[in-house]
């Protein structure tokens, strides 16, 4: 008997290992990139002592975070890896059901940029777990010190934002309340005149 509730768009395995290759390729970028920015801020900088790369918007100062953003949550590093471990092996256990490149490439970067500073946190000293994580990019007017594995959690996050807006999901179709509201064009503009009825 022919199944009659099938999904093609979910079905498709050459779909599905290409959207799964694209997850694979930007998380492992993602994690290289980070990982080698750090190797050379570790071999060529010195710790606390800023260089300037566009005068004083730009600069590379190396500074080691025990805690969250901003070194938030300093004196409890070991918890931050434990979450950043559950956060890795979700990702990886929820990217089974990806059918989106955008969502492939979301959950690539934050894999990528999470498993960059947790490796920070498990490998560095003080102890495994409460490693320092290697910051080192400070931009002029901005309040914390941030590193490229920081930077690829922020933009899933903003990629994250804009698929849930357009209402694109996990198996690549659309919300169809959510599409049309995202393609409407914004008609406030293009209000009809008002009719004129002439008296006699």
């Amino acid at each position: 008997m022919a199944e009659t509730d099938a999904q093609p768009n979910t079905k498709k395995p050459g779909l599905h290992a290409a959207v799964l290759a694209i997850f694979v390729a930007v998380a492992v970028c993602a994690f290289l990139v980070d990982r080698v920015a750090k190797i050379l801020v570790l071999e060529n900088l010195e710790l606390g002592v800023p260089v300037d790369i566009i005068g004083n918007l730009l600069q590379f100062r190396y500074v080691e975070n025990p805690g969250a953003a901003f070194s938030l949550g300093s004196g409890t590093t070991w918890i931050f890896a434990i979450l950043a471990s559950a956060v890795a092996v979700f990702i990886i256990i929820f990217a089974r059901r990806i059918r989106s490149a955008g969502w492939a490439v979301m959950l690539g970067l934050l894999l990528g940029g999470n498993l960059g500073n947790l490796t920070d946190r498990l490998t560095r000293e003080p102890s495994f777990g409460q490693g320092h994580v290697v910051d080192f990019i400070q931009v002029w007017g901005f309040p914390a010190i941030f590193n490229v594995a920081d930077i690829a959690i922020v933009s899933s996050m903003g990629l994250f934002i804009i698929l849930t807006i357009r209402g694109v999901k996990l198996d690549g179709t659309r919300d169809s309340r959510k599409a049309d509201l995202a393609d409407a064009p914004d008609d406030t503009d293009e209000s009809p005149a008002p009719t004129v009825t002439e008296r006699p």
